[in-house]
C-alpha cells in the first residue's frame, strides 16, 4: 500500500535532514594549519560561467589535491583544491610573505590579460567561508584619450575574525602592494606572489557568524518588498470576492432558473429550451483526447507541488545556508527522486478513472514527461560548459551518480506509486450521464476563444508574482542569496490561490458558452503563465542583467526553459483540480430527470 511506502520516504527524508543539521563547528587549536582552498574564477558578471582556479597561470602546488565534494557542490560548479598559503591559527604575519615566484610566459601574458579584461573574479574556501575577490583591475576611459591599462594583483591580504577555537569570519582583499601593469612587461617575466594574515578576536558566536558571513563582494539589492506582497495580498482578496460572491450569485440565479419544475418536459425539451452551462451537461463529462498525456501533466504537476512545499519547508528548518555549500542542489535531486511515487500515483489513478487501457505506457510517459526535456537541454549545456572548459561541466561520476539516483530510486518509485494508484483507482465520479453522440459547439466571439482565456489565465498569475520573480531570477542568475523564505511561501500561496480562483471563472464562463471542452483548456489557461515567465526572462537578461557569452547564454535560456516547464505542470494541475471540482459542484446541484 501508499501508506507503508509513503512512511518510509518520510523517514528517510528526516534521516537526511537529522544529518544535514548535525553539522559541528570545526574547532582549532593553537597555531593549527588552517586550509585554504581555491575553488574556481570567472566572469564578474556571468555567475554560471567558472572555471577551475588553477586554469589560469598562478601558483599551484606540484601535486594538485582536491577536497571531496558533496552532490550539490558540484552541481554548483565547485571544484575545491589545496592551496599553497601556510595559515595558522592566530598567528598574525606582518611581513609580507611569498607565496611562489611565477615565470609569465607569452600565452600566460595573454591569458591573465584576458581575465582581467573579462572581470574574472576568484573564489577561496576555508572552513565552508568563502572569500572573493578580482584577479586584477582594469583601468579604461572611454573619451580622448583613450587609456587601456591591465594590473594584475599579486599580493593578498587574508582577515580572520575568530572566537575562542573558532573562526567567524574570513576576509581576503588586495590591499598593501600594488599591482603589476602588465602593459609595461614583455614575456618572460616573473611575478611574485605574495600574502599577508591578520587575525582579530570577536564576540561573535559560532552559531551567529551566518549573520555576519554575507559577503560585502557582491552588490546587495534583496530586501522585504511589503508594497508588492501587499498588492498580491489586494489581487487575490478581489479574485476569491469575485469567484466566491459574484460568481456564487449567478450560479444561485441559474440554479433558479434552471431547477424549474417542469414534470411535462422531457430531457430532450429541456436541451432545446435551455441555454448556457446546463445543455451541455450530457457532454461536460465526456472523457478528453490524449488521456494519457493528461494523466502525466497531472502527475508530474502533483510531484513539482510537493517539491516545492517540501524545499520551502526545508529552508523554514534552516537547512540552506551559505555554510553548506550546494544543499538546496542536493536537496531538489533527493526531493526529485523520493516524490516520483507521487506522479506515478496520481497520473495512474487519474488515467485508469477516465478510462485509459495502456497503464504501462502512462508511466513511462509519467517517468519521462520532464526527465527527457532534462536530459536534452542539460546535454546541450553541458556539451558547451565541456568545450569551454568550464566548472559547470559535470565530472562523468557524477553524471553516473545522477543517472543511478532517478534509475534506483526515481524510476522504481514512479512504478509503485503508480501500481499503487492504479489499484486503489475508482470510477470516475460523474454526476451526468454522458450522451454517445457529442453537441455541436456553437461558435462564439474572439473574446471568448481559447486564445483569449488562455491570455487572461495566464496573465492574472503572473501579475501576482511579477514583482517576487525579479529576485528570485536575481538568486538563480545573480549573486544573491535568497533568504526571504516566509515571503516566498506566502507568494507561492498567492500564486496557487489566483491559479485556482481564475481557472474556475474561466471554465464557468466557458460551460456558459456551451463548449464542453474544459479539460485540456483549464490545464492551457493557466499553464500560459509559463509563456510570460519566459517573457519577463527576456527583458531580465536584456534590460536587468550584464550577462553575457555563449555558455552563459545557453544556461539561462536552457534552464529558464524547463522552469518554464515546471510552471506550466504545476499551475496547470491547480487549474485543472479546481476546475474539476468546480464543474462536479455545480452539475451535482443542477437537478435533471
Amino acid at each position: 500500500t501508499l501508506v507503508p511506502n509513503m512512511s518510509l520516504i518520510v523517514a528517510f527524508v528526516l534521516v537526511v535532514s537529522s544529518y544535514l543539521l548535525l553539522i559541528e563547528s570545526a574547532k582549532f587549536d593553537e597555531k593549527a594549519d588552517i586550509k585554504v582552498f581555491v575553488n574556481k574564477v570567472g566572469p564578474y558578471f556571468n555567475p554560471h560561467e567558472t572555471y577551475h582556479y588553477y586554469s589560469l597561470p598562478v601558483c599551484r602546488p606540484d601535486e594538485v589535491k582536491h577536497k571531496s565534494l558533496t552532490l550539490g557542490e558540484v552541481l554548483d560548479g565547485d571544484r575545491m583544491a589545496e592551496s599553497m598559503y601556510e595559515i595558522k591559527f592566530k598567528e598574525t604575519v606582518n611581513e609580507p610573505k611569498v607565496l611562489c615566484k611565477f615565470s609569465v610566459k607569452e600565452s600566460d601574458l595573454k591569458k591573465l590579460k584576458e581575465a582581467i579584461e573579462e572581470l574574472y573574479y576568484f573564489e577561496f574556501v576555508v572552513d565552508d567561508l568563502p572569500m572573493r575577490g578580482f584577479i586584477g583591475r582594469l583601468d579604461e576611459t572611454r573619451f580622448l584619450p583613450h587609456r587601456h591599462r591591465t594590473y594584475l594583483w599579486t599580493h593578498l591580504l587574508f582577515s580572520f575574525l575568530y572566537n575562542d577555537n573558532n573562526i567567524i569570519t574570513a576576509n581576503v582583499s588586495t590591499r598593501g602592494k600594488a599591482p603589476v601593469n602588465l602593459d609595461d612587461v614583455q614575456a618572460p617575466f616573473e611575478i611574485t606572489y605574495t600574502y599577508t594574515v591578520q587575525w582579530a578576536p570577536t564576540d561573535v558566536k559560532y552559531a551567529d557568524r551566518a549573520k555576519l558571513s554575507k559577503s560585502a563582494f557582491f552588490q546587495k539589492s534583496l530586501e522585504i518588498h511589503w508594497l508588492s506582497i501587499v498588492n498580491s495580498i489586494v489581487l487575490v482578496i478581489l479574485l476569491l470576492g469575485f469567484v466566491v460572491i459574484i460568481l456564487m450569485r449567478v450560479l444561485k440565479n441559474d440554479f433558479a432558473r434552471y431547477n424549474v419544475s417542469d414534470e411535462s418536459s422531457s430531457e430532450d425539451d429541456l436541451d432545446h429550451g435551455d441555454y448556457g452551462w446546463k445543455i451541455v451537461h450530457s457532454d461536460v463529462f465526456r472523457f478528453p483526447p490524449y488521456k494519457s498525456l493528461l494523466a502525466s501533466v497531472l502527475g508530474v504537476g502533483s510531484q513539482f507541488l510537493s517539491i516545492a512545499f517540501g524545499i520551502i519547508l526545508m529552508a523554514f528548518v534552516g537547512l540552506f545556508s551559505i555554510h553548506r555549500h550546494g544543499s538546496i542542489n542536493t536537496a531538489a535531486v533527493l526531493l526529485y527522486a523520493l516524490t516520483s511515487c507521487v506522479a506515478g500515483f496520481v497520473s495512474s489513478q487519474f488515467y485508469r478513472q477516465i478510462g485509459g487501457e495502456k497503464w504501462a505506457w502512462n508511466i513511462i510517459l509519467t517517468a519521462s514527461l520532464f526527465s527527457v526535456p532534462f536530459f536534452l537541454v542539460w546535454s546541450i549545456v553541458n556539451s558547451v560548459a565541456w568545450y569551454q572548459g568550464s566548472t559547470q561541466a559535470l565530472p562523468y561520476t557524477t553524471v553516473i551518480l545522477l543517472f543511478l539516483v532517478w534509475l534506483i530510486i526515481g524510476f522504481p518509485l514512479t512504478v509503485l506509486g503508480g501500481i499503487v494508484g492504479k489499484n486503489t483507482s475508482s470510477d470516475f465520479d460523474s454526476p451526468c450521464r454522458t450522451k454517445n453522440i457529442a453537441r455541436e459547439i456553437p461558435p462564439v466571439p474572439w473574446y471568448r476563444s481559447g486564445l483569449a482565456h488562455m491570455a487572461i489565465g495566464g496573465f492574472l498569475p503572473f501579475s501576482a508574482i511579477s514583482v517576487e520573480l525579479y529576485y528570485i531570477f536575481a538568486t538563480l542568475w545573480g549573486r544573491e542569496n535568497y533568504t526571504l523564505y516566509g515571503i516566498l511561501f506566502i507568494v507561492f500561496v498567492i500564486l496557487l490561490s489566483v491559479t485556482a480562483c481564475i481557472s474556475i471563472a474561466l471554465t464557468y464562463f466557458q460551460l456558459s458558452s456551451e463548449d464542453y471542452r474544459w479539460w485540456w483548456r483549464s490545464v492551457a489557461s493557466a499553464g500560459t503563465c509559463s509563456l510570460y515567465v519566459f517573457s519577463y526572462s527576456l527583458f531580465y537578461y536584456w534590460k536587468r542583467s550584464n550577462m553575457s557569452g555563449l555558455l552563459q547564454t545557453v544556461q539561462f535560456f536552457g534552464y529558464t526553459t524547463l522552469v518554464c516547464l515546471v510552471f506550466f505542470l504545476m499551475l496547470g494541475t491547480v487549474a485543472f483540480f479546481a476546475s474539476l471540482k468546480f464543474v462536479r459542484y455545480i452539475y451535482v446541484n443542477l437537478k435533471m430527470d
